[in-house]
């Protein structure tokens, strides 16, 4: 089978809404890395959105898409010109691939690929094939979180992962010392990638996938599940302020942590205004390229 393949390099700010766009029209998946290593250029830091469209007869229609979408996007931000490339099957395997690399991350964690050797080293390894599930590991906003679960997750506490995508993050949380995770993600090809990779990594036992969202965890309240010490979203701002309007705050306890991301940082003040009128309140706010991530308490009642 072919596929043709696009990219575009783009400032972090502009890479929520083009990633958004590729996915609506992009069946083969899409990736989301950064072009130049945060260390070399602290001060500019590109990232690169591609994607993958079968060659078939919704090819055309889907590129259309993706052409139409980018123009309304460039009537508001000056967007690069997008690169299109035709792949055979093998091809699109090694493309995507051959851009992963066993990443170290933190005080004791290391992110590795799963098609390539396991190297002996005393960190926690966390083996992920992402398939076309969000959650490399190469993403600001997925290292984000892993950093924030390192320090804030103690050992047997309740995690819940919304928006589970390849299960990156329950995988983490598992391996760091989690008692139970509820994983959730209301895509079933989401949801069937982080099974393969929950069972890569031997934590079945501990982590339990559902497919749903924030709804599915309020109608749970009160069970042995629900609330958890711990609560992590790495999803679009926009769907971060709908779940805090919609009480995403008790799914945890008044000493539990809330760990949120996918916020650019110009969308900060969106989260916070948020929280406030929850009643929750942002204990931290942590940074790399152009994305946040917040951890968020709740206020105890007078």
């Amino acid at each position: 089978m072919k596929w043709l393949e696009v990219s575009i390099s783009l400032s972090g700010e502009l890479a929520e809404p083009v990633s958004d766009l590729f996915s609506r029209h992009a069946p083969g998946g899409v990736v989301i890395e950064s072009t130049s290593p945060l260390e070399t250029h602290p001060n500019k830091q590109l990232i690169r959105v591609w994607a993958f469209l079968p060659f078939d007869d919704q090819l055309e229609d889907r590129r259309r898409g993706i052409e139409e979408g980018l123009w309304h996007l460039s009537q508001i931000q000056e967007l690069p010109q997008a690169q299109f490339h035709m792949l055979h099957e093998q091809d699109w395997d090694k493309a995507w691939k051959s851009h992963y690399n066993p990443i170290n991350l933190g005080r004791r964690l290391v992110i590795q690929p799963a098609w390539l050797p396991l190297e002996v080293t005393d960190r926690l390894p966390i083996i992920i094939d992402p398939g076309m599930a969000f959650g490399t590991g190469t993403h600001p906003t997925t290292q984000l979180c892993l950093l924030a679960i390192e320090d804030f997750l103690q050992t047997g506490q309740s995690v819940i992962d919304i928006g589970c995508g390849s299960g990156i993050l329950s995988i983490a949380a598992a391996r760091i010392g989690a008692g139970q995770v509820l994983a959730l993600d209301i895509d079933s090809v989401a949801l069937q990638n982080a099974r393969r990779n929950i069972d890569l990594n031997n934590v079945g036992h501990i982590v339990t996938l559902h497919q749903g969202s924030l709804e599915l965890l309020l109608e749970e309240i009160p069970s042995p599940r629900v609330p958890a010490q711990l609560v992590v979203c790495n999803i679009l701002t926009r769907t971060l302020e709908e779940m805090i309007q919609a009480r995403l705050g008790q799914t945890i306890p008044l000493d539990g942590t809330l760990i949120l991301s996918g916020i650019l940082n110009d969308q900060v003040r969106t989260i916070q205004a948020a929280c406030d009128e929850a009643g929750l309140f942002i204990s931290e706010t942590r940074s790399r390229d152009d994305w946040r991530a917040v951890v968020v308490k709740r206020i105890p009642p007078i």
